[in-house]
């Protein structure tokens, strides 16, 4: 399958974006509606992935510090492609950017995956939604899409 990934605006596609995010989120993960959605969302860099029909099937997004987080892929386009293509593109983002590290918080058990796909710890343990989670960091233009699954 091909996906494509564009940038989007926030106050333009926030219905789809939402919409997506509930859908992961909230409703699967079962993770607080008021802690879905925060102050990140009016002024992070989205994108929105869409399959070969244009059908929106995933989002994330790419904070002004680096962080990408509120990766939210529907469950039947949940593959090693789709994924691809959207760290792809938010890592390209950020290098356009000009930001030489991107972010993650990921939950703990997902830590050592990261660290073996290049990444490092920063800080301690924090909670967030009930969840603990680690922060983690990686030069910009050696992020590797193979890690990721869905990331709060």
């Amino acid at each position: 399958m091909i996906y494509h990934v564009d940038k989007v605006s926030w106050k333009q596609t926030q219905g789809q974006l939402r919409q997506i995010r509930e859908r992961v989120f909230v409703c699967e993960l079962h993770l607080p509606k008021h802690v879905e959605f925060d102050q990140h969302d009016k002024t992070a860099d989205h994108v929105l992935i869409r399959d070969e029909n244009q059908q929106a099937v995933g989002t994330g997004r790419l904070c002004s510090d680096g962080l990408i987080s509120r990766i939210a892929i529907v469950k039947d386009h949940r593959n090693r492609q789709a994924y691809q293509s959207l760290i792809g593109y938010l890592a390209d983002l950020a290098q356009q950017k000009g930001l030489k590290e991107v972010f993650v918080q990921c939950i703990l058990e997902e830590v050592p995956t990261f660290v073996k796909s290049g990444f490092s710890k920063q800080g301690g343990v924090f909670m967030e939604a009930g969840i603990p989670r680690q922060r983690l960091k990686c030069p910009a233009s050696m992020i590797n899409s193979e890690p990721f699954t869905m990331l709060h």
